[in-house]
């Protein structure tokens, strides 16, 4: 009879796919909350068990071999498998349903998190996992059931469905709109102009609107996150161009008031993203759900 090998242990395994994810003994030590050394044992440990070199040492840092490329692309598809397959057993245990989702930060704190009540309301066993993320990731290494992604149509790894666009408009604390009388959107260009660092160019589209402006619109302060832009723009900072969705609120109580709305210019919408494999009915049931949720164009 054919005896098998015996695996790795789950220790050296986790230490490989740490240094290897960050090109980086020190790294994957605090992430792992290890030394340096016990992480750099611990491969050379692997390397003796498999038989070849999976890091190539490159001074400070360290490079994957040819061996070591592969057993990373294989292993973070099977310890993301694991994961998953650990948390499946967990939730059967305990009779519950587990859903992992990851969604951008403003767009989970604002929209998504308020209706997830109506979601669990005919599931009262179920448990969520939410996590905030802002760019496209394995969603198999990090056993994620699904993510709420804008952008283009583009994830490696995963399947897209469109969502809706959103709808973007331009706004003001009331305060600010009376001091620059920007009730005519024209006078928009003589008051303060508050930016998102990442979308550059909105302030750009009004000129479809308003073609006689002359001069740069980016001139103006810049925030990295929705959740800031929308803070200064309530403090009355500057006019800010902003999704609908994510100020409902401050619409509602007056704390901001829509000046004009923006031409649509963007090719981005929003997407529900799934692992490319087969996925879970709970996941199915909430991409269903979300759709009812949102309008052709969100907000």
């Amino acid at each position: 009879m054919q005896i098998s090998n015996p695996l790795p242990s789950l220790a050296l395994l986790r230490c490989f796919e740490a240094a290897a994810k960050h090109q980086s003994f020190t790294e994957a030590a605090e992430e792992l909350g290890l030394t340096q050394g016990a992480v750099s044992r611990h491969v050379k440990e692997l390397e003796e068990q498999i038989g070849a070199a999976l890091f190539l040492r490159q001074g400070r840092g360290v490079g994957l071999t040819d061996a070591g490329r592969n057993l990373y692309r294989e292993l973070t598809l099977d310890l993301g498998r694991l994961r998953q397959t650990i948390g499946n057993a967990v939730a059967a245990g305990s009779r519950k349903e587990v859903l992992s989702i990851a969604v951008l930060p403003t767009f989970g704190a604002r929209w998504l998190i308020p209706r997830l009540t109506n979601f669990k309301s005919d599931k009262p066993d179920l448990e969520l996992v939410v996590q905030s993320r802002t760019e496209p990731f394995n969603m198999v290494e990090n056993a994620v059931d699904l993510a709420i992604h804008f952008g283009v149509e583009d994830w490696s790894g995963a399947r897209l469905t469109h969502l809706c666009k959103e709808k973007l408009a331009v706004v003001a604390a009331p305060r600010l709109i009376d001091e620059f009388r920007l009730r005519e959107p024209a006078n928009l260009f003589h008051a303060p102009r508050l930016h998102l660092s990442s979308r550059p160019l909105l302030w750009d589209a009004l000129r479809q609107t308003l073609p006689t402006v002359e001069g740069s619109l980016r001139t103006g302060s810049y925030f990295d996150q929705f959740s800031l832009l929308i803070s200064a723009a309530v403090a009355g900072l500057g006019a800010a161009i902003l999704p609908t969705y994510l100020i409902e609120q401050e619409l509602q109580q007056g704390a901001l008031a829509e000046i004009t709305s923006v031409p649509d210019m963007q090719e981005r919408s929003y997407f529900v993203a799934v692992p490319a494999g087969e996925i879970k009915p709970l996941t199915v049931q909430f991409i269903n759900w979300i759709r009812k949720q949102v309008s052709p164009q969100l907000g």
